[in-house]
């Protein structure tokens, strides 16, 4: 049996941003795995699922031991993987019920989606051959400053783009953050709205965002930052 890693669209309806393949095969699926039962439900729902969402088994992940939603995938049925937005596993809960299903030997497969993450590198103009995702910096302001310096060093020495993410309510205060702790010649890409009809996606010097002094609202972004030694 195989479990699919099922990605969801960052935003705008699932036939717009999924291979008509993914959307058979996520039809052809009765039980889920996911990260939130109400986003799950509203997807299944776009999607048009042949059966009522009140007879497709939803379980919450955080809900869960990893290896008791492997049960379907014993029983002989296919199990789906959702996150709440974009790729499972990546930035979202769901790799250690990927990591279970590799330990009793389930085949997983993952399906063609929107992934925020590589979307925000594709377009930055960054370095594309190096890059390392950092999630979520410390809230705390001088720890999330002296983390700001590590990662624009690791950038300099490894010639390396360094991406991490945000909450949207704090997208803004970590703008604020790095315009204060990066270097002036530090290459900054702010990829905010991906694939919705807002979409914004600037890539500047840090010097030039400054000038600039442009906000982003409260709307979920990715922030990506290159430094490279001249020397």
């Amino acid at each position: 049996m195989i479990l699919y890693a099922i990605p969801t669209p960052l935003g705008g309806a699932p036939e717009e941003v999924l291979p008509k393949p993914v959307l058979e095969r996520v039809r052809s699926l009765t039980d889920f795995a996911v990260e939130n039962a109400k986003s799950a439900r509203a997807f299944l729902a776009e999607v048009k699922m042949p059966v009522a969402i009140r007879e497709i088994q939803i379980l919450e992940i955080a809900d869960k031991d990893p290896g008791a939603l492997l049960q379907p995938l014993r029983e002989g049925r296919p199990l789906g993987l959702l996150s709440e937005a974009g790729c499972p596993a990546i930035a979202d809960p769901g790799a250690a019920l990927v990591e279970a299903a590799h330990r009793e030997g389930f085949r997983v497969v993952p399906l063609v989606g929107p992934s925020s993450i590589t979307l925000a590198l594709m377009a930055s103009g960054l370095e594309g051959q190096r890059f390392a995702f950092c999630g979520y910096l410390p809230r705390d302001p001088g720890e999330r400053a002296r983390r700001i310096r590590e990662l624009e060093a690791r950038s300099k020495k490894e010639s390396e783009t360094e991406i991490f993410i945000e909450t949207p309510y704090r997208s803004d205060a970590l703008l604020s953050a790095l315009l204060e702790a990066c270097s002036p010649q530090t290459r900054l890409c702010v990829a905010a709205d991906l694939t919705l009809p807002t979409e914004s996606i600037s890539t500047r010097d840090v010097s030039e965002w400054r000038k600039q002094k442009t906000g982003i609202g409260r709307r979920p972004a990715v922030f990506l930052l290159l430094t490279q030694s001249h020397g």
